[in-house]
């Protein structure tokens, strides 16, 4: 048995009714990038269980489309659209599309990346743009078109995803752990230009976390020792450990917190 697996841990993933309630969540208009599958499920989920309306995209359009019909069924106001985030036009119109059906957005979770390895040698210019657009372009895309609706709204809250791979120094995917370096220079300088309208803007920083796409691509009997020997705390971060985060960073209960960075990775870094 890994270290990992006899390390204390919770007998199952909790779900939105183990999460903290935010009463001014009721009724916010969210939107979240890459909200069909891993911590974007979970994302969702939580905000919906809120009582949030909330608009998701993802290129995942099955999955998209089954989560939406879900929780549309539990009687959540949910929006989907198969939406390419690295199309800043089709992304920014679906923006727009979400609030006119959803009013003013004013939470927006800029979550979408994709960690796919990368060496030195494989990246040319077009897969370097590539990587870029959707693991740092978009959140700006996004905040471009959620800003002037948070200002005449009297603010709002804009979170970026990070992660604590380049503070680790990690290997084999150098251009993805340089945007999600840069995501940190884009937050502070976001919530400088952007604090004066009540904009507030942090990144929440995950740690290795337990999606059925880590697990399935990643993560090994090697892999877990790691996570073991590395995490202060014992046992696994899960998709709803980061969705707890996101929702005190989108609720007033954060009112005073911007241009931070908030580390949920088990004590790692």
């Amino acid at each position: 048995m890994s270290p990992a697996a006899s390390s204390a841990a919770p007998a199952a993933e909790p779900g939105p009714a183990a999460l903290a309630t935010y009463p001014d969540l009721r009724g916010r208009s969210v939107l979240i990038s890459g909200g069909a599958t891993g911590i974007g499920e979970a994302l969702t989920r939580a905000f919906a269980a809120q009582g949030a309306r909330v608009a998701f995209v993802d290129l995942a359009r099955e999955a998209g489309e089954a989560l939406a019909a879900e929780l549309a069924g539990q009687g959540a106001t949910i929006r989907f659209a198969p939406v390419d985030v690295t199309d800043a036009a089709a992304y920014q119109a679906a923006i727009r599309a979400a609030a006119e059906a959803h009013g003013p957005i004013t939470a927006l979770l800029n979550n979408a990346a994709n960690d796919q390895r990368h060496g030195v040698g494989e990246v040319g210019p077009d897969r370097f743009d590539g990587i870029v657009a959707v693991n740092l372009k978009h959140a700006f895309v996004a905040a471009q078109a959620a800003a002037p609706m948070m200002r005449a709204a009297g603010g709002g809250t804009i979170v970026n995803f990070g992660s604590i791979s380049w503070m680790m120094a990690g290997a084999g995917y150098p251009v993805y752990a340089a945007c999600k370096a840069a995501t940190h220079g884009l937050t502070r300088s976001l919530a400088r230009d952007l604090g004066r309208d009540r904009i507030r803007v942090n990144t929440l920083v995950p740690g290795w976390v337990m999606t059925e796409k880590q697990l399935r691509l990643w993560v090994d009997d090697a892999a877990r020792e790691q996570i073991a020997r590395s995490q202060c705390l014992p046992g696994p971060v899960l998709p709803w450990n980061i969705a707890q985060m996101a929702l005190f960073l989108a609720s007033d209960a954060s009112a005073m917190c911007s241009a931070q960075n908030f580390i949920v990775d088990g004590g790692w870094v």
